[in-house]
């Protein structure tokens, strides 16, 4: 019983151990920055606001209509400029380097970027009347966030989830993770409080995040809000080579506002 209760004692110490040393190091788990990229021809802009001096490329076009996108965690945004360029023509476009990433200074938190988001909002209203956001895997929790606190005309999530703390229970359910997570990007609780129709387009055979978690988003929006596009044989990473995907995108964007 003594040696039983020791290797107890020595299993629970290093439990906590492994707990602590992940609380510790949990963002370095959770963001990706990704170096600065330099895209001949392209435009940018500097959003200064926290501190931090956000890096914004820009693809500006006569008419009020204009489209936020917050991308991936690990995600070189300008990537996207060629193939947003051709499906929203009728968009002024500005792609988000969150704190850290892409040549923006300062360092990526959920508090961070979420205030980063609203400023980039208010930067871009002063000039167009008609704001759309694009959220994709961690920009999702970001564009919904934004959302919720400020007026959008559409909102297109992919790969989304309904909080990064379900997400995380699905890779490590050995862990006490809504005890140890800080940056929880909990989507389902702030779609109430989104007006806006919604598009959510979900990967079938996503590993990173559930299509289930994307499912439980959706169950939070209004049905008559809500338009839902599933691609079968995607993954989280190949989403995008899917034609369907920015097809969808851009069906819904083109849309008439409601």
């Amino acid at each position: 019983m003594r040696e039983t209760a020791v290797l107890l004692l020595y299993a629970a110490g290093a439990y906590a151990a492994i707990c602590a040393f992940l609380f510790a190091v949990q963002r370095s788990q959770i963001y990706f920055p990704v170096p600065e990229a330099q895209r001949p021809g392209a435009q940018s802009i500097r959003v200064e606001h926290g501190g931090a001096s956000l890096k914004v490329w820009t693809v500006e076009r006569p008419g009020p209509r204009a489209i936020l996108y917050f991308g991936g965690n690990a995600e070189d945004v300008s990537l996207n400029l060629p193939g947003f360029q051709a499906t929203f023509p009728d968009h002024s476009l500005f792609l988000v380097n969150y704190r850290g990433y892409g040549g923006s200074s300062g360092r990526p938190s959920e508090r961070a970027l979420t205030s980063d988001a609203i400023a980039v909002y208010d930067h871009v209203r002063a000039r167009y009347s008609e704001i759309s956001a694009i959220g994709r895997s961690l920009g999702s929790g970001v564009a919904v966030h934004l959302g919720s606190e400020r007026e959008l005309a559409r909102l297109a999530l992919v790969s989304p989830y309904d909080s990064l703390v379900n997400v995380a229970r699905e890779h490590y359910a050995w862990l006490p993770v809504g005890w140890l997570m800080l940056d929880r990007y909990d989507s389902a609780a702030r779609a109430g409080e989104i007006r806006a129709p919604v598009l959510i387009v979900i990967a079938a055979d996503d590993e990173i995040i559930p299509a289930r978690r994307s499912q439980a988003l959706a169950a939070a929006f209004a049905p008559s809000q809500l338009r839902l596009v599933t691609l079968a044989g995607a993954t989280h990473n190949s989403i995008d080579l899917f034609p369907q995907y920015l097809e969808s995108i851009g069906e819904f964007m083109a849309d008439p506002p409601r």
